[in-house]
């Protein structure tokens, strides 16, 4: 999960008008009846902006306009608009997006996989955390589950994604309108990393992702330079929701807010459009998945936002924020939030060796955590964790200052991170897993689990970790934004840096409960 930068919403609305006098900017219009309006385009044009994308199921549209005063003269306009929200316009437009994908489902095939034949799965410490082996040997994944990576893209014609890719659930969605994705589309390479990590494929090649099995799909929603904005966001779950994907990881908090305040207009529009795209998606048999965030902070008692709006460069500006304000995707109701551990084990506690400490960057909260998982940590170095991150695929052409390369494959490169954006893809193959093993458990809509099923199924075969009774460096000296130490509050079933437990994908496939 990306860092980024925030600011007070008159500053970056003000900033954002200043901008659209010189150029077309996207915003996310909301809807009070949450459907949209009769005369919506009308009203629109006569604002002095163009229809981009119409989600009706939620009442949000996506318009463009270069008029500075856009927002004021489309409220005064149409009577149905609660707000509209200036973002930052990318991409192009596909025809029929909500046709992609649909049909009857799939009769569901569990195969096993072996991790023994891929040349790098020695440097993958995480797979071992999290039992990834033992699961592969009863199932890999089914070919018939998809896994939309909503992210900054994917590299589809990595060898080890490219057997598992799935071209009819992946979009370009920065538009705010869905779009073919396009080679070389990962201008970041954040998402070809969370990709590999939940389904690379077990073909001898570089590494093994936690469901080898699966699908995956690419969800552009975060541009080259890592912002994920509000007509994205929206669009993203829309198209996975629309094209009835099985789980979408999550690993970015959508821009330009970190913290998202009930009380103020233009923030309220933007989560409130993004929390109905969710609960859209969700009520489509999406399993959500989504990272914690690396800013060391408690989500479940935030005090003050120091990065806020991250847009335009520059803009951000300390405001004190409560619980009234929340971190989107990760506190939408029904998403599964992971915090992200390294791989130091606990001193103290129960002793057990299957006890972990949380990266120090991660965030957490018991409103927020469900489980946790390995996302690599650069204090917590091991021998067999040399530089504490977490392996996993990457696009050639970008550059990774700690790259590997297969020399049995030109042009398999991988690169070594740390994040929740890490955790995150951990969990999401972990779900993919449960979906494949236990599908007879139907529903209307996809013929797979529904979410709700998904998620107690992870919780319940999580690995408990107690909160450690003795924090060594750097929880001492690295605080929260708020700047108070970090604290771990709950029991060893459930606490707030560790939620249920750390994902298990052998306990997952066995529905073994945890100790």
């Amino acid at each position: 999960m990306r860092r980024h930068i925030c600011v007070l919403a008159a500053v970056v609305v003000a900033a954002l008008a200043v901008a659209g006098a010189a150029s077309a900017d996207n915003y996310v219009v909301l809807y009070s009846k949450g459907a949209v309006s009769v005369g919506a385009t009308k009203a629109i044009s006569d604002a002095g902006g163009s229809v981009v994308a119409t989600y009706g199921e939620i009442g949000v549209l996506i318009a463009k306009s270069s008029n500075a005063d856009f927002r004021t003269r489309l409220l005064a306009r149409d009577s149905w608009v609660e707000d509209a929200s200036p973002v930052s316009p990318y991409g192009v437009r596909m025809d029929n997006p909500a046709d992609a994908g649909s049909g009857p489902p799939e009769q569901l095939t569990n195969i096993p996989a072996t991790d023994s034949t891929e040349p790098l799965f020695g440097l993958q410490w995480d797979m071992r955390h999290i039992h990834t082996p033992e699961a592969h040997a009863i199932s890999g994944g089914s070919p018939s589950v998809v896994v939309a990576d909503i992210d900054t893209g994917i590299d589809f014609t990595h060898p080890d994604l490219a057997p598992n890719y799935d071209p009819t659930h992946s979009a370009d969605c920065t538009s705010g309108a869905a779009a073919p994705l396009a080679p070389g589309n990962d201008g970041d390479g954040h998402g070809t990393h969370t990709a590999g990590t939940i389904a690379a494929a077990a073909n001898g090649i570089g590494i093994v992702g936690v469901a080898p099995n699966v699908k995956i799909a690419g969800i552009k929603a975060g541009t080259n330079d890592g912002f994920f904005f509000g007509d994205a966001v929206v669009c993203a779950f829309m198209f996975a929701g629309r094209t009835h994907a099985d789980v979408t990881n999550n690993s970015y908090f959508a821009d330009p807010y970190l913290y998202n305040c009930r009380n103020d207009k233009v923030q309220h529009a933007i989560w409130k459009a993004e929390s109905r795209a969710i609960l859209f998606a969700e009520q489509q048999g999406v399993t959500v998945v989504a990272a914690a965030g690396n800013e060391s902070d408690d989500l479940s008692h935030p005090s003050v936002d120091v990065i806020s709006p991250d847009f335009p460069p520059g803009s951000e500006q300390e405001r004190a924020v409560t619980n009234a304000c929340v971190v989107v995707p990760v506190e939408v109701p029904g998403v599964i939030g992971v915090s992200a551990t390294g791989n130091v084990r606990q001193t103290d506690g129960d002793n057990d060796p299957n006890d972990f400490l949380k990266a120090f960057y991660s965030s957490y909260g018991v409103s927020a955590v469900d489980v946790t998982a390995p996302g690599g940590d650069q204090t917590q170095l091991t021998p067999e964790a040399p530089n504490g991150r977490v392996l996993s695929t990457y696009p050639a052409t970008r550059p990774c200052t700690r790259s590997v390369v297969d020399p049995g494959v030109g042009g398999a490169t991988y690169c070594y991170l740390q994040g929740t954006s890490m955790a995150s893809p951990h969990a999401a193959g972990v779900a993919a897993l449960i979906i494949s093993r236990y599908g007879d458990l139907k529903n209307p809509q996809n013929g797979k689990m529904r979410p709700s099923q998904v998620a107690a199924y992870m919780q319940q075969t999580a690995d408990p970790q107690p909160c450690p009774t003795v924090l060594p460096f750097p929880y001492d000296i690295v605080t929260q934004t708020s700047g108070e130490p970090q604290s771990c509050q709950g029991g060893p079933g459930f606490n707030s840096w560790y939620g249920n437990g750390q994902v298990d994908a052998y306990r997952a496939v066995t529905k073994t409960s945890g100790k």
